[in-house]
């Protein structure tokens, strides 16, 4: 619900390892209140998401999903004062995971950043920029579920290339993707419109 307004009703899917769900949907559909729901970010006002077969709102399946879970939404949730290295840094940590130097600079040069910028305050980034040093998060965290609200956005057509490599990876793998986008990926996955459920 946003407001007294339904964003859709009767909405029923499933993600298995190695799936991509591609959410699509006119701006204003939900599809960012349906990621946010699906990381338990926003309680649906009925259903449940599930994990294993386990409800995510509470007990080991919340810890285990959320030990597997990584969500890019629409705001960078990046420091400005931090450099790309420091804020991967901070958010492998956040994560619970080992924070390694070396592999975050191999992240941010596999996404095309250079070197240079490994030390400039994210502040004086351009948007494609930042962009890459959230996809560069990812690579820290293979595997598990990527929710991605609108990964392509501000990224230039090599930066395109990458990103539809990286997701390529993710599912083969055996991750889970769940995406939105309004540019067309070159991504094998089962689509969603928003569109069908509202009523």
């Amino acid at each position: 619900m946003r407001g007294a307004r339904a964003l859709f009703r009767n909405l029923d899917c499933a993600v298995e390892g190695g799936g991509a769900l591609h959410l699509r949907g006119e701006n204003g559909a939900g599809k960012t209140s349906l990621m946010q729901i699906l990381c338990g970010l926003h309680r649906p006002e009925t259903g449940e998401v599930r994990w294993n077969g386990m409800p995510i709102t509470g007990g080991a399946a919340r810890a285990d999903y959320y030990a597997q879970l990584a969500y890019l939404g629409h705001k960078p949730a990046l420091k400005g004062e931090l450099t790309p290295l420091e804020n991967l840094a901070t958010a492998t940590a956040l994560s619970g995971a080992r924070a390694d130097a070396n592999a975050a600079k191999d992240a941010l040069r596999r996404m095309g950043l250079r070197d240079a910028a490994f030390g400039a305050r994210c502040a004086a980034l351009s948007a494609g920029q930042l962009q890459r040093v959230r996809l560069a998060s990812l690579l820290l965290r293979p595997g598990g579920v990527w929710i991605l609200d609108e990964p392509a956005a501000a990224l230039d057509k090599r930066g395109v290339r990458e990103l539809e490599t990286l997701l390529a990876e993710q599912t083969a793998r055996g991750g889970m993707l769940v995406f939105s986008s309004h540019q067309e990926l070159n991504v094998h996955a089962q689509t969603l419109d928003l569109g069908d459920y509202h009523q």
